[in-house]
């Protein structure tokens, strides 16, 4: 890098710094560098699973209120506003808005003010006969970079994509949230579900069991079937405290994601409610829904365009930079004399630097910045697809869900009846007391397994508006701190 600066201009010469600002000024229209174009991605008409005959657009506003629990829909809110991750992602937002004002900033000019006073003595054996004399100093230095080539635009325009990809990180945040604290929530409502028909079923084992038992005691059953009742209870028993803990865990995660201590929820949880169950059918919309609604895809964009800015920086680099600098300077021997106009001097002049050799790291900067967008865009492209394979799954999966449902719904019914009509005959004197345990036991399972597909076609419910981009749609602040300084300016530096 060389450096070029001619000599300051004289008083003469004025004019000619003026026409030579001008003509600067005129030449700081140009940038380098590629300039920004949304990608255009080919995407299907329609989503392979959806069987719709005309898709509907995703009904994603709120989509949590059509499980009809106003207990989910409360605690969304209290996530939205505690959350952690929500808070972070503000601050990341904050930071971004920061970073923009400091980039734009450096397209203004640099102004800076200095003074100085001080009192010299020259001691008693000076020759001159003066011991003592004071200098006072004042002066402003001005310097303002021209951006020939446009590194300052784009690297505000890289800050300002930045800021867009913040604000949709928030987005992507409070949909994973809202995803996130519904998922939990329907699992523990599930747990409670499988809990009470556990307990319910133990219950009736166990009476089962003293009945057997009493049958037993009386002649009119063997010691195998007291054996086999009593194992059967124990073993739905056992299957409690299991259920239990993941309830217990699904809780705790639902009080981290609402910002609270683990068993913060354990109180409001303990009632049991029935499992959310989610309005059917639900329209999945077509695939270029899904490229405006989902964050993570906007963030990838976002950041495809801030790397594209980027280039240009790089690419400014290897052009010549030429800046403007000026100075006022003042100089007296008393205070008084300081400000006359024999006491300032000024300067002003351009300075103009040039990249000679650099052995190719410019160029190499430039390349760097090349595969840096490349790596954006493919990820941009992934999101895509990232995108469209969740929006299958799940669309697949709840379909599928709910036929299997129906068949487990039906299954159920049908070992209900067994398990009558097996007791029926076994008081009667029909039928062995194994066959009242095996039905039972299919009972038992049927219904459990029931409870699990309820369990999954709500979470696939989720799953699909979480995949169509369905998040929080209302108003965040994210201009308030977390911590607010009390006092931040001038003090003494030794606290006692």
């Amino acid at each position: 890098m060389i450096s070029v600066s001619p000599a300051p201009l004289s008083v003469a010469r004025p004019r000619r710094a003026v026409l030579l600002l001008l003509a600067c000024t005129a030449l700081a229209g140009c940038v380098v560098g590629p300039d920004y174009e949304t990608p255009k991605i080919d995407v299907p008409d329609r989503f392979g699973a959806d069987t719709a005959t005309t898709p509907r657009p995703a009904e994603l506003s709120r989509w949590w209120t059509r499980m009809d629990d106003p207990m989910l829909d409360a605690m969304i809110s209290e996530a939205v506003e505690g959350n952690l991750d929500v808070a972070s992602a503000k601050a990341a937002i904050r930071e971004a808005r920061a970073t923009l004002r400091q980039t734009g900033g450096t397209l203004a000019p640099q102004v800076d003010a200095s003074t100085s006073a001080t009192r010299q003595d020259g001691g008693s054996n000076t020759s001159a006969g003066q011991t003592s004399n004071s200098n006072f100093q004042a002066g402003f230095d001005a310097s303002w970079e021209l951006d020939l080539f446009g590194a300052n635009r784009r690297s505000i325009e890289a800050a300002r994509y930045g800021l867009d990809a913040a604000n949709e990180d928030l987005r992507a945040t409070l949909l994973t949230l809202v995803g996130d604290v519904a998922t939990y929530y329907v699992q523990a409502r599930g747990f409670q579900a499988r809990i009470k028909l556990a307990e319910r079923t133990a219950r009736s084992q166990r009476e089962t069991a003293a009945l057997t038992r009493a049958q037993f005691e009386a002649g009119a059953s063997s010691a195998l079937d007291v054996a086999n009742a009593t194992g059967q209870a124990a073993s739905t028993e056992a299957a409690i405290p299991t259920l239990q803990i993941s309830f217990a865990e699904s809780v705790h995660r639902l009080s981290i994601l609402t910002g609270k201590p683990p068993a913060a929820l354990m109180g409001r949880m303990a009632e049991d409610k029935p499992i959310p169950e989610p309005r059917l059918p639900m329209p999945a919309g077509v695939p270029a829904q899904v490229l405006m609604a989902r964050p993570d895809i906007r963030v990838a964009e976002r950041q495809l365009a801030q790397s594209t800015a980027l280039i240009g920086v790089a690419e400014a680099a290897r052009w010549p930079d030429v800046s403007l600098s000026g100075t006022i300077s003042t100089s007296a021997s008393t205070f008084g004399n300081l400000f006359e106009a024999s006491s300032i001097a000024w300067s002003v002049g351009p300075s103009l630097s040039v990249p000679i050799f650099n052995g190719g790291q410019l160029k190499a900067g430039v390349e760097i910045a090349q595969a840096q967008r490349d790596q954006s865009y493919i990820a941009f492209r992934s999101s895509i697809l990232t995108a469209l394979e969740d929006v299958e799954n799940s669309l697949f999966g709840l379909t599928r869900e709910q036929e299997r449902y129906d068949k487990l719904d039906t299954s159920a019914r049908a070992y209900r009846r067994a398990a009558a009509l097996s007791r029926s005959l076994y008081q009667t004197g029909s039928s062995s007391f194994l066959d009242v345990l095996d039905a039972e036991r299919s009972l038992y399972s049927a219904e459990d397994t029931l409870l699990q597909s309820q369990i999954n076609i709500a979470t696939y419910y989720i799953a699909l508006n979480k995949a169509l981009g369905g998040g929080w749609d209302g108003q965040i602040d994210s201009t308030r701190p977390e911590i607010v300084d009390t006092y931040s300016g001038p003090r003494l530096a030794y606290q006692p």
